[in-house]
């Protein structure tokens, strides 16, 4: 380990309490191909799905987590990656306007959920996927573009929240939302808050990184490739792939957590633990 390194290793890490939206993949298949990571000729296990999610879901309420569930919807295979649902903050929730018309409907399903229980919902004019591309660090909205959410919604998150929001460009195909290449460690924010694949950005969003974030984790091609940054964390527990076992490594030496799990069935739909998670914020 760095200096740097062994220093945060003795940071004690506390845990902030979580209140996050999931959705039970009782439907969960792959019949479409929309993404890199999905193979509708391969058969999936809708079963497998269930019982993979379900161990995740499980871990969230023995973490402490307030879990709010929102049911399935026949027809919307892809609606357990609720991530993708919308983003919350403020008690404001901005909905998603999906690219592709096979995710559509899931747009106003999530919408009727979030009035239904108490959010001010806004409707969304530009296209974007939900905090799949809008992750907060501290005070600032980091915006992913390039693949799924249009630049222009993000300044429509500036005219809603009135916070700082950073425009950040994926370039690889296979992790095209910005939860698939960039995780929140610490929520509060600092130059160690995060981590991330720095080829999955451009040069001037990698410049943004570095200069913001100089003691992020770099995490390998292969702990990536696994959608190891597809995490959530509580400042403290680390949920992430049970495969990236050399993040896991990193964040143990930086004092994290990490719980591993195995959402390998889900992975064949493009989606990890992230993906799964949509954080609720009053």
């Amino acid at each position: 380990m760095t200096m740097t390194e062994t220093a945060q290793a003795t940071i004690e890490r506390r845990a902030t309490h979580r209140t996050v939206l999931m959705c039970e993949p009782s439907h969960f298949t792959v019949s479409y191909r929309i993404n890199p990571w999905m193979h509708p000729e391969n058969p999936t296990d809708t079963g497998n799905a269930v019982e993979q999610w379900r161990t995740l879901y499980e871990l969230y309420l023995e973490l402490g987590f307030d879990v709010h569930l929102i049911d399935p919807v026949e027809g919307l295979p892809d609606m357990v990656y609720a991530a993708n649902g919308g983003f919350v903050l403020d008690g404001i929730a901005y909905g998603a306007r999906f690219q592709f018309p096979e995710r559509g409907p899931e747009g106003p399903a999530y919408m009727d959920w979030f009035g239904a229980h108490g959010f001010e919902v806004r409707e969304p004019v530009s296209t974007n996927e939900g905090e799949g591309d809008f992750l907060l660090v501290g005070d600032t909205i980091y915006a992913g573009t390039g693949f799924r959410s249009d630049a222009a919604s993000h300044d429509e998150l500036r005219r809603i929240y009135q916070r700082e929001v950073v425009t950040l460009t994926l370039v690889d195909p296979s992790f095209y939302h910005l939860d698939t290449a960039f995780a929140v460690l610490d929520s509060a924010g600092g130059p160690a808050s995060v981590a991330y694949l720095p080829k999955a950005f451009d040069d001037a969003s990698r410049a943004i990184l570095e200069e913001r974030f100089p003691e992020a984790i770099h995490v390998t091609d292969e702990d990536a490739a696994v959608l190891g940054l597809n995490s959530f964390s509580d400042g403290r527990n680390v949920v992430i792939a049970s495969r990236a076992t050399d993040f896991e490594r990193q964040l143990r030496e930086r004092g994290y957590v990490p719980h591993g799990v195995d959402l390998s069935e889900l992975l064949l739909g493009g989606g990890g633990v992230k993906c799964c998670t949509l954080e609720l914020r009053r």
